[in-house]
């Protein structure tokens, strides 16, 4: 075992004097050491629970004959930090976990891994330190929650909570209206309802093969949920115990395979455009040759069976577990043929994907719907590119309307989000218009802020069918609408974004992946030579380290390690 390092032999007399003393007994020595990377956290709904079921595979891991040691990782909550500096620390928390997972694990050598994440960085940020660890790892997260209701029965969720302040601002809604929402948006403990970030990470799971079927769908907190914590805790152990084990090492079972089959439920179930930042950045760890430009060519094959909030806010993940879950879709999806996922990837429970979904099926066809009815028969994610995004920008293609698939709009420019909310709010912002939102890149926030304030406001106040927005920052998987992000290369690399003026003609074209300044080039040599870069003051020693090692979005915001 890998473990033996620090437990077997005589000149590990002092090691094993340490361990006993955390309790450990003989008997102890020889069996595995299983690290459980919990990400529990009170601040934050979907993580103040997890503690409770660090316990749960605690004691699993004992039943089934291993050691079990947690640690924790950090977590910040996109939600609360969003629409201040706070917002800053939340990309760059996805390298601080993926560091203290590799940091653990290797330091003390543990056998195995099981992951319990739940929301927005978090999961990418275990994902990628246990590539870097590549031991037999599962993942496990905390479960989504259920979808709020207002009196009269409507769903809701954090994503009206948010557009709720525009409506408020503009006068559309009551001030007892605007409690209501926010007491009920979000009704209890688990990762928000939608097809946010933190539930389109925890899909794209099942997808790889690295966790169970119904990660991303089984509510939280309920017997479902912590049947399948006691399982992956039993299944950890086995894989820890098995002899030439080397084949459910975490490289093997996240590999190229993996990649595309994430991608392709991505497109099927109009995941949030944070996973196209996060699947960049999981790959490279992964040492798989992934191009950011592959993700239409994928597309192009996927028919968008799943239309869930925020772009559709009848629907919430607890339907798409009743509807027959991730399976189901993946069932549905294969059915397309051309190879579109990958059944023969191997998943963490030892079966195929192909195994895994055989018998899996649509249980409502009206919550995911078959490829003949599809609400697209491309996929809900779309890469851009154009004078202005020559490395790439992404737009949640399934969360716009028809009318904003083609549009040109007069730019209304804002070198930051507090600058383009104030602007928002002041009614600058009228129809017609494409708001620009620069200097929120990877490098140039820093951090890359996640911007559904400005996107929830353009929404509350009417404007989601007339404005477009384009920015170089991200969104929430909450945002709906023409919302560009990833702008690629941003303003702080001396990007095109950074010359756009007020006035200027911008065209998208979601179906031909356009994203284009209508401005000649005589008018743009002449604004480069005359330009002065807009920083961003930072204090921060993180964020200023940060800053001069990140990658642009459409590399995958990964820090560099060599200069």
């Amino acid at each position: 075992m890998r473990s033996d390092i620090i437990k077997k032999g005589f000149d590990k007399a002092p090691h094993r004097s340490l361990l006993r003393a955390t309790g450990l007994k003989d008997e102890d020595f020889d069996k595995p050491f299983i690290g459980i990377a919990n990400s529990y956290i009170d601040i934050i709904p979907g993580h103040f629970f997890l503690h409770e079921y660090g316990e749960i595979v605690k004691e699993a891991i004992r039943e089934a004959g291993g050691v079990p040691f947690v640690f924790n990782t950090i977590g910040v909550d996109d939600g609360i930090a969003m629409g201040h500096d706070g917002m800053l620390y939340s990309l760059p928390s996805r390298e601080i976990i993926a560091d203290s997972i590799e940091t653990v694990m290797n330091a003390h050598k543990l056998d195995a891994m099981i992951c319990i994440p739940n929301c927005d960085k978090i999961v990418p940020g275990m994902i990628m330190g246990a590539l870097r660890v590549n031991v037999p790892t599962i993942f496990v997260s905390g479960g989504p929650m259920p979808a709020g209701h207002k009196k009269d029965g409507t769903p809701i969720d954090l994503s009206t909570a948010f557009e709720a302040v525009g409506e408020f601002n503009d006068g559309k809604m009551t001030e007892e209206e605007l409690h209501e929402i926010e007491c009920e948006a979000c009704p209890s403990g688990g990762s928000c309802s939608g097809m946010f970030t933190a539930n389109s990470m925890n899909t794209l799971c099942e997808a790889m093969g690295i966790a169970l079927p119904g990660n991303g769908t089984v509510l939280a907190m309920t017997p479902e949920r912590i049947a399948m914590v006691k399982k992956a805790a039993k299944r950890i152990v086995e894989l820890a115990k098995m002899e030439n084990n080397e084949k459910y090492n975490f490289k093997n079972i996240l590999n190229e395979k993996a990649v595309h089959n994430a991608f392709t439920v991505d497109m099927a179930m109009g995941g949030s455009s944070n996973t196209v930042l996060h699947m960049l950045a999981i790959a490279k760890e992964a040492d798989v040759d992934f191009k950011i430009e592959n993700i239409n060519a994928i597309a192009e094959k996927v028919a968008h069976i799943a239309k869930i909030s925020p772009s559709l806010t009848t629907v919430h993940m607890k339907d798409i577990d009743d509807a027959g879950g991730v399976n189901a879709v993946m069932k549905e999806v294969s059915n397309r043929g051309n190879d579109v996922l990958q059944l023969d990837a191997l998943t963490i429970t030892g079966e195929t994907i192909g195994e895994r979904i055989k018998d899996a099926e649509i249980k409502d066809t009206s919550i995911i719907h078959t490829n003949a009815h599809a609400f697209s028969p491309v996929g809900g994610l779309s890469i851009l590119f154009g004078n202005l995004a020559t490395e790439g920008a992404v737009i949640k293609a399934a969360g716009i309307v028809d009318s904003m698939r083609h549009f040109k709009g007069t730019a209304i420019c804002f070198n930051s989000q507090p600058e383009a909310i104030a602007g928002i709010m002041a009614h600058k912002v009228k129809p017609g218009n494409v708001v620009v939102i620069r200097y929120e890149g990877p490098k140039g926030g820093p951090g890359m802020q996640e911007m559904l304030a400005p996107t929830a406001l353009i929404q509350g106040m009417g404007l989601g069918e007339s404005v477009a927005l384009i920015t170089d920052g991200r969104f929430s998987g909450a945002t709906k609408g023409a919302s560009i992000g990833h702008v690629s290369p941003e303003a702080a690399e001396g990007g095109l974004i950074a010359l756009i003026e007020d006035g200027d003609e911008i065209e998208l074209d979601v179906d031909k992946h356009i994203l284009q300044l209508n401005v000649d080039g005589e008018e743009l040599a002449r604004r480069k030579d005359h330009y002065v870069p807009y920083k961003n003051e930072v204090k921060s020693k993180w964020l200023k380290r940060y800053q001069l090692l990140v990658s642009n979005a459409s590399n995958g915001a990964v820090l560099k390690t060599e200069l």
